[in-house]
């Protein structure tokens, strides 16, 4: 057996050293600290967001909401008590969804389905040094162009640290079964989605449709809400690969249960929890969160009318698959579901 040598068994050590400083803050709900200089950057003379929120701003013209968000906040972290048992260390993978903006003292996890385009676009405004001053004039395709914005994956463990415990860090949520027909509707049943027809639509026909067409095999265009369930709570899905960001839980794409979010907006509610967090931000004033853009919000029932032709066995399967979400995020078990 290959002795190692005292230099590595230092440097092993100065690893997992950090990593477990890593996780001592993810376990752990802090208090915003003053402003903080690091490296080149300035001590801030203003109040950062995280101030803000958690001191008290006299001036801060939003107290209901700020009231809401700090209750979800709290039935939040409940949940995560009551329902979590096992800690872990967090991997560069799982913070990929963090987007950082450090002008503002911000980290957004983006979660698709949830107007996390537009966010983008707010982001990309913010940290853009004024290339860009209006969100609606960056195309949609734009926003999610990797390199655009900065993800908290990008950073060392120190840094990462840092910006976990000195930024104001938020996340904007919707009620999960609305959320995952907003997915099977804009990802199969729209003409331009090709790539999710070849990629998941022709796997899911062959796997879950008898005898299907020839041109259906090909294309896989033709996904039926049905089908796609079946795909979902398949034990063989999850043991290929990972599912797709537009239909992942949001608690496995932004680990609220393992980093502290200050703010959880929802789709609900989206343009004052927005508005919160643009106040929080410091820039009400001057940026507006787009409301006027294409958009595929609905009353909240749309989920309704895709669940009545599943059967009670596969609704269960499904909401036992997204029973997490429901549960950290305060959401009732829909009255249409029939378990």
């Amino acid at each position: 057996m290959m002795r190692t040598p005292r230099g590595g068994r230092l440097f092993l050590a100065t690893c997992l050293g950090s990593l477990f400083v890593l996780v001592l803050y993810f376990q752990s709900i802090t208090k915003p600290e003053p402003g903080v200089k690091t490296g080149s950057r300035p001590v801030k003379s203003r109040s950062s967001p995280l101030q803000t929120l958690y001191l008290g701003d006299q001036q801060l013209e939003l107290l209901a909401v700020q009231r809401s968000l700090q209750g979800r906040r709290e039935l939040m972290e409940q949940a995560c008590l009551s329902h979590t048992k096992k800690r872990r260390v967090l991997s560069s993978e799982d913070l990929k969804h963090l987007i950082v903006d450090d002008k503002h003292s911000l980290i957004y996890c983006y979660v698709p389905k949830v107007a996390c385009t537009n966010w983008k676009r707010v982001l990309m405004v913010l940290t853009s040094g004024g290339h860009y001053t209006d969100p609606l004039a960056i195309p949609a395709h734009e926003a999610h162009i990797a390199g655009n914005l900065r993800t908290l994956s990008e950073f060392s463990v120190p840094e990462i640290n840092h910006r976990l415990r000195t930024y104001l860090k938020f996340i904007f949520v919707r009620e999960p079964f609305e959320r995952l027909v907003s997915a099977y509707r804009n990802k199969f049943t729209r003409s331009y989605n090709t790539a999710f027809h070849k990629r998941y639509g022709t796997k899911i026909i062959r796997r879950y449709r008898p005898n299907p067409e020839p041109e259906a095999l090909r294309k896989g265009n033709d996904v039926s809400f049905h089908e796609f369930v079946q795909y979902l709570v398949d034990p063989l899905t999850r043991r290929e690969e990972p599912f797709n960001e537009h239909w992942e839980q949001v608690h496995s794409l932004c680990h609220p249960c393992l980093i502290h979010y200050d703010v959880v907006g929802k789709y609900e509610t989206l343009e004052p929890d927005a508005q919160a967090v643009l106040h929080l931000a410091g820039v009400e004033g001057t940026l507006q969160f787009p409301t006027s853009g294409k958009s595929t919000r609905t009353d909240g029932n749309m989920a309704a009318s895709f669940f009545k032709h599943i059967s009670p066995f596969y609704q269960k399967k499904l909401f036992n698959l997204y029973r997490m979400d429901f549960l950290l995020f305060n959401y009732s078990t829909p009255e249409y579901l029939r378990t």
